[in-house]
């Protein structure tokens, strides 16, 4: 959706935010990102956070959050995670080599999937901070014996304050490099399931809620499939010679979210 919306947001009935780039840079809070938050709020516009970071688990988003003096709620958070948990859920998948950290352990185990099987459906690929290289070997000798790879997220880079850091996608390309093996299945944004499930709950029509991202193939393009407004800030991984050559139409392009917090 490319025309209709501006930075009043009059007409949007919720808002889904990325995480990483858009309202905070590794630690650092984004200008602006308190105050537009708090408008949302007087507007009654209810706000989710949206996140493909697969490396922390829900309870570890909220205090994150938290500590930058953001109240929410496990119902606001939606992760890749959870998306690739009802993948895995559909295929009837029960036990999975994991490549990922302890946050997404957890959540995995408590959705009763095993991630340290000898005998592994899948393996499970996240963004692994705690990445170690037995972790590697291990998965690698999985797939080089057929074991099927599916994936938390696409995206390749992780922003951070100094750079880009090697994100999902980067590993991806190191388990391809080292096997030949690419996933079966990547979850998260782009996939318009990642919203359209929290859309559906609510009872709203897509065409009224909006997602505000700094990226263009996860954020912008899962706006355009599901069919909400895409609001790209160029405060993360985005740049404007970036749009200009994806082929995408984001309904607005702001600086950051300074620029809607007011």
């Amino acid at each position: 959706m490319g025309v209709g919306i501006d930075e009043s947001l009059d007409g949007i009935e919720a808002v889904f935010l990325d995480l990483d780039g858009t309202i905070y840079l590794g630690d650092r809070l984004i200008d602006g990102a308190i105050e537009f938050l708090d408008r949302l709020r007087n507007k009654r516009i209810p706000r989710f956070f949206l996140s493909n970071n697969s490396s922390k688990s829900v309870s570890q988003y909220l205090e994150k959050l938290r500590n930058m003096g953001i109240t929410a709620t496990e119902e606001e958070v939606l992760l890749s995670t959870h998306d690739l948990i009802s993948w895995l859920s559909e295929k009837r998948v029960a036990r999975t080599y994991l490549v990922g950290t302890e946050g997404m352990r957890e959540m995995l185990n408590k959705s009763g999937l095993e991630t340290e099987s000898q005998d592994p459906e899948y393996v499970v690929l996240g963004y692994d901070t705690e990445i170690t290289y037995e972790k590697i070997s291990i998965a690698s000798i999985h797939l080089h014996r057929g074991v099927p790879l599916v994936s938390s997220h696409p995206d390749m880079v992780c922003p951070s304050p100094d750079g880009g850091l090697p994100d999902t996608g980067a590993f991806m390309a190191l388990f391809e490099a080292t096997t030949g093996v690419k996933p079966v299945h990547v979850c998260g944004k782009p996939s318009k399931g990642m919203i359209l499930h929290k859309i559906r709950h609510l009872g709203l029509d897509p065409s009224k809620c909006a997602m505000v991202g700094d990226r263009l193939y996860t954020d912008m393009e899962m706006a355009e499939r599901a069919g909400v407004h895409g609001i790209l800030v160029l405060s993360g991984e985005a740049t404007t010679s970036d749009l200009a050559s994806s082929g995408l139409s984001p309904s607005l392009v702001v600086d950051s979210v300074m620029s809607l917090a007011t």
